[in-house]
């Protein structure tokens, strides 16, 4: 045999094999909506150490901007009915706690989440992106389940690596604020307390709620915004997405998942709080909520909930594209 005509066979294979063979597609390698600029590109896209730093830049200016609200936030949901009630609203916990602890008061447990922003990023957009990549129609675009059962991966491997210590943690912080004699002095002196006293499964505590809470977050969140980027695209997925747009697309895919799983926010609140032994365990924690304070206490700081996830979701998709642009002109 021709010695030649062997190696081109080995090679580049005979054109019969080629026209029935389907070439290998690795999932984790070239992607069109990647090469896409700015906001072409899914909310969280990026993979690789460029999506991390992105994402944790990003997610560190969100959290600066956005914190007090969510702070105001656990507070109210922590504020249970009768004689230990301590607020009458969003105003008076913001004077209140401006009072008693000075302005800064109001960023109580911010480290918390400044140190949990960059591992959370990495395992949100990275596991949205491997979950796209296997769930993406050969025109680019992602089914209806296909978004949803993204997005839900994405949030549940959120909630287990890098969202439950940090939530648990930052609630324990807030917590004990309001008590007469606050016993954490800081970031690692508390987790220490915690650990010590807890065990490591203490900063595990409402694993169950917060997996159920991220992931119908995510679900519904990356369901909306993918769905919202088809429309404004019309078919044509080349097309760019202006950052206002972005922005505006992502308000809006906030508040509906604000919407859609704040009852098991409170739930999860209450279940990472220093009085979280008085519940059995999750499902047990809302029919308490549900029997000793009523329906409505599910919906417990929905309106500075809304406007932080709004703002908060506005943001992280308008300045991600924008570092996203920039590390594409000059990090290869």
């Amino acid at each position: 045999m021709d010695r030649n005509f062997l190696m081109s066979s080995i090679v580049g294979g005979s054109s019969s094999s080629s026209s029935r063979r389907q070439p290998f597609q690795n999932p984790f390698g070239r992607r069109p909506w990647m090469e896409q600029s700015g906001a072409a590109a899914p909310a969280g896209g990026g993979t690789g150490l460029k999506g991390i730093v992105a994402g944790g830049i990003t997610g560190g200016i969100e959290i600066c901007i956005t914190f007090p609200t969510e702070y105001v936030k656990t507070q109210l949901q922590l504020d249970e009915k009768g004689a230990t009630k301590q607020y009458n609203g969003i105003a008076d916990c913001v004077k209140k706690t401006v009072k008693t602890n000075g302005f800064f008061g109001l960023y109580r447990g911010l480290s918390v989440l400044l140190y949990g922003s960059i591992p959370k990023s990495a395992v949100r957009f990275g596991a949205f992106e491997t979950f796209k990549g296997q769930l993406m129609e050969p025109n680019g675009t992602l089914s209806t389940s296909g978004k949803l059962l993204a997005g839900l991966g994405a949030g549940v491997a959120e909630a287990i690596l890098a969202v439950t210590p940090m939530e648990t943690v930052k609630v324990k912080f807030i917590n004990d604020q309001r008590s007469g004699n606050p016993k954490y002095k800081g970031f690692f002196h508390g987790v220490g307390m915690i650990v010590k006293q807890e065990g490591f499964s203490g900063v595990y505590k409402g694993l169950t709620a917060t997996i159920m809470k991220q992931g119908s977050n995510q679900a519904i969140r990356f369901y909306v915004m993918e769905t919202l980027k088809e429309v404004y695209k019309g078919g044509d997925q080349s097309k760019p997405v202006p950052k206002m747009v972005v922005g505006a697309f992502g308000a809006v895919a906030g508040a509906a998942s604000v919407f859609g799983n704040t009852p098991i926010d409170v739930v999860k609140t209450r279940m990472q709080g220093l009085e979280a032994a008085k519940y059995k365990n999750t499902v047990d924690c809302a029919v308490q909520i549900w029997k000793n304070e009523g329906p409505m206490a599910f919906y417990k700081g929905t309106v500075p909930r809304l406007s932080r996830v709004c703002l908060d979701v506005a943001i992280t998709f308008m300045i991600y594209d924008s570092f996203m642009d920039l590390f594409n002109k000059f990090w290869r």
